[in-house]
């Protein structure tokens, strides 16, 4: 292959990379440019999860054999079986060595290199009926990172010496392309991530319950809102300290989570302050309110706490037409309130009885303490206590 073709072969691995913007993205062009420029037939991009002491299989591209899936769930190998990229790790980077890629036949190792180390993959190798392959480790930040893997049918030329080093060159492209996605996913999920609970920001559920509406204007889905404060957290604050706050928070956004979870798809965030929210789409407004119940009971028995003022609205109710997220959000939010004001121990529910059969059966946005929104803005929901 002339050098020509080769420096195409890495332009173009570089852009698929530079134009991936998911990881699945990300792992499919690294596979691809790779196969490409090695002129393989198949390749796969897999990943040393040291916890787990194994090498999981990301992305199989190319022509793939019986079995094996493009983005495989749970294709991995025990890292003893294939040790090179720890030996490498702790033998040759020590002692100053570069991270070069090494070929395999279906006849055995090639370079000298001990059977037992390709023992596995030899088998590999006659099982899908390929001839050869070349390996070459993946390194991000000064560590091995995982393997890059490209294979010839069997009868096609085997690979050699100069397409191993050339491997470690696309290999090398390929980990500054994964190395910018990985920076992108962790810039996303920064900006739609409260920082202090894990959950969901504001900015996230705002998203999330536009694209919602939209779905239940186009086909009836079910969308359903609970908001909680948590009850005392500014007395929590000043007796005790904004630490003791900052993990009754934290704990009750692990109970948020948990229940969530109950309902299939549901988003749980904080919105600011001590306000915190569920969203859910598809579940009937029963089994919503269920849930609601459930998480005001775990939230009553948390230490340091006073429980939660919680609130539902939800399309699946008799609540009149919800054209917007900011109307099914202030409806699910003049409920918060009088639940707050009733100190009620259960939710209070956008079209139904209060938690005690309340004189007022039905909130409307009348209830609702009035908001302003920025001029030339459109109007959004926002939390109390969350910022702007």
């Amino acid at each position: 292959m002339g050098e020509d073709v080769r420096l195409r072969a890495v332009v173009e691995l570089a852009r698929g990379m530079a134009a991936a913007r998911t990881p699945r993205e990300s792992w499919r062009a690294a596979a691809l440019g790779a196969c490409r420029g090695l002129s393989g037939n198949f390749a796969a991009l897999s990943v040393w999860e040291r916890d787990l002491g194994r090498l999981r299989v990301l992305v199989n591209a190319g022509e793939r054999a019986e079995g094996e899936e493009e983005f495989p769930e749970g294709e991995a190998y025990p890292v003893h079986q294939f040790p090179e990229i720890t030996e490498f790790l702790h033998e040759r980077w020590v002692g100053g060595g570069e991270p070069n890629a090494w070929v395999e036949t279906a006849e055995g190792p090639r370079g000298g290199r001990s059977a037992g180390y390709c023992h596995q993959r030899v088998t590999a190798l006659r099982r899908r009926g390929r001839g050869c392959c070349v390996v070459a480790p993946i390194v991000l930040h000064g560590r091995a990172w995982g393997e890059l893997y490209v294979a010839r049918p069997v009868g096609a030329p085997v690979f050699g010496r100069s397409d191993a080093d050339f491997a470690t060159v696309l290999a090398a492209v390929a980990a500054a392309g994964i190395a910018q996605t990985e920076r992108l996913e962790e810039a996303r999920r920064l900006a739609f991530t409260d920082a202090l609970t894990g959950l969901a920001n504001r900015r996230a559920v705002d998203l999330r319950l536009d694209e919602a509406v939209e779905r239940h204007r186009a086909v009836g889905a079910v969308v359903s809102l609970v908001v909680c404060d948590v009850n005392g957290l500014k007395r929590v604050n000043d007796t005790r300290g904004h630490a003791v706050g900052d993990r009754l928070l934290e704990r009750f956004g692990s109970i948020l989570s948990l229940c969530g979870a109950m309902l299939p798809g549901a988003l749980a965030a904080r919105l600011g302050g001590d306000e915190f929210c569920l969203l859910s789409v598809g579940p009937t407004a029963d089994e919503v309110v269920r849930v609601a119940d459930e998480l005001c009971l775990r939230a009553a028995e948390l230490e340091h706490g006073d429980g939660v003022a919680c609130g539902v609205a939800s399309t699946g109710d008799p609540i009149g037409p919800v054209r917007s997220a900011r109307r099914l959000f202030r409806l699910a939010d003049a409920a918060q309130y009088r639940a707050k004001a009733a100190r009620a121990a259960k939710p209070v529910v956008a079209g139904r009885e209060g938690p005690a059969g309340g004189e007022d059966p039905v909130i409307s946005l009348a209830d609702s303490p009035p908001r302003t929104d920025e001029p030339g803005e459109r109007r959004r929901f926002r939390g109390r206590g969350a910022p702007g």
